[in-house]
């Protein structure tokens, strides 16, 4: 979660008026330790903004160096690759160091076999990855329930393998994951078949939301499973089209409050097709500034 200098100092400063209060008399100490838990959460909800490079793709095809520039400019501090633009991971992390970001996972697909995950854990070392996440699946997953546990196990023994170089697996949703199927959620499917001790789940917000999910909710039922979320907001009824951050109807400050709940640490924006890429992170920075916390 956060380690932002600011969120550390308006905890310290709520903590130390608790605390005097308590020495006053005029607040029980087991509500103290309540109250300074709920400082603690409400300080850490919000990590860094965080960008998938996704949205800028085209922008890094051009100009690595100069979009990497871009983005912090606009307040982004951290980034999750999904490919490395032709360059190696030394050479990227290089650029990383240089703009003052940093590059807790990346988007990564599942490779043929065991023996394809040593060259991902590799570069994930070398750029200062924490997780690796599967961003998307085919028909061939999809097409049936026993599609979806074979992923989870294909996960789970990719995950085993990830913790013993301190990494960990993820799995990224779209809106597909949701629709019934053999009177089953795929999802929830999913979820039951995860080893939680090594693989994690990265929430898009927005197809959760356009699949007709309520990621509060889920937050509850799954505590401590999302440490990783995607951010782009979505329009009203029936499109749900795709939008900037504070664009549409996602109550971001809402689901902010709740991160303590899923377990975030690390939130990224992500539009697919921004009509200007730099824009759309810029507007969707800016919408995440304005938030309570």
């Amino acid at each position: 979660m956060s380690d932002d200098p600011k969120s550390r100092s308006v905890s310290r400063r709520e903590a130390l008026g608790l605390l005097a209060m308590a020495g006053a008399g005029s607040l029980a100490i087991p509500n103290v330790v309540h109250a300074l838990e709920h400082v603690r959460v409400a300080a850490r909800a919000r990590p860094p903004i965080g960008l998938q490079l996704y949205t800028v793709r085209t922008l890094m095809q051009r100009d690595v160096p100069g979009t990497f520039a871009a983005l912090a400019a606009a307040g982004i501090r951290e980034v999750e690759f999904a490919g490395y633009f032709d360059r190696t991971p030394p050479a990227m992390r290089a650029l990383l160091d240089q703009h003052g970001l940093t590059s807790p996972a990346a988007h990564v697909p599942i490779p043929s076999n065991l023996a394809g995950w040593t060259p991902v854990f590799d570069a994930a070392e070398a750029l200062g990855h924490r997780w690796l996440v599967v961003p998307w699946v085919g028909n061939d997953v999809r097409a049936s329930l026993d599609g979806w546990r074979s992923l989870a196990d294909q996960l789970n023994e990719a995950g085993q393998l990830a913790a013993k170089r301190g990494l960990r697996m993820a799995y990224h949703n779209h809106d597909f994951e949701f629709t019934p199927k053999d009177g089953r959620v795929p999802y929830d499917v999913l979820i039951e078949r995860l080893d939680a001790s090594v693989v994690d789940l990265e929430l898009d917000l927005y197809w959760a939301v356009k699949a007709g999910q309520d990621p509060a909710a889920m937050f509850a039922r799954h505590r401590g499973r999302f440490p990783l979320w995607h951010l782009k907001d979505a329009g009203p009824l029936p499109e749900r089209r795709m939008l900037d951050v504070g664009a549409g109807t996602i109550d971001f400050a809402a689901l902010f409050a709740a991160g303590g709940t899923a377990g975030l640490k690390h939130a990224f924006i992500e539009h697919d097709n921004p009509k200007d890429a730099l824009a759309s992170v810029q507007a969707s920075a800016a919408a995440l500034n304005k938030l309570p916390g």
